[in-house]
């Protein structure tokens, strides 16, 4: 599975971004998918989590009120959306994928994309 993700740049403090993540998978609706962050010098984070279903998620206490998660199953997509972003939002923003029907929002994933670099500055 090839994932692609898009939409990272420059926005300035309390603007919004959404990032998105495209699948090459035919079987897209079978996985649970995942967005993670890491900022320069810190270790990568989960940020946001969705189950095959899209009946659980997990948004991480730093960006809960301000970012969602969501699944477009018939464009094999899943995006992130940011609002109110903050300088300490910025990082690169990797989106995660693996094959599973867990109806909990996972911490492991089998596939990366790159990850798009997100900016936060005025």
């Amino acid at each position: 599975v090839q994932l692609q993700a898009s939409g990272g740049g420059l926005v300035r403090p309390g603007g919004s971004l959404r990032l998105s993540c495209a699948a090459s998978t035919h079987t897209f609706s079978e996985y649970a998918l995942g967005w993670f962050r890491q900022a320069p010098g810190k270790e990568r984070d989960r940020v946001a989590a969705i189950t095959w279903s899209g009946g659980s998620k997990f948004i991480a206490d730093s960006v809960k009120d301000r970012f969602t998660i969501f699944r477009e199953d018939a464009k094999k997509m899943v995006h992130l959306q940011m609002n109110s972003l903050r300088p300490e939002d910025t990082a690169v923003y990797y989106c995660a994928a693996t094959q599973s029907r867990s109806d909990y929002p996972l911490r492991e994933y089998d596939y990366w994309g790159h990850g798009t670099l997100v900016t936060v500055s005025s």
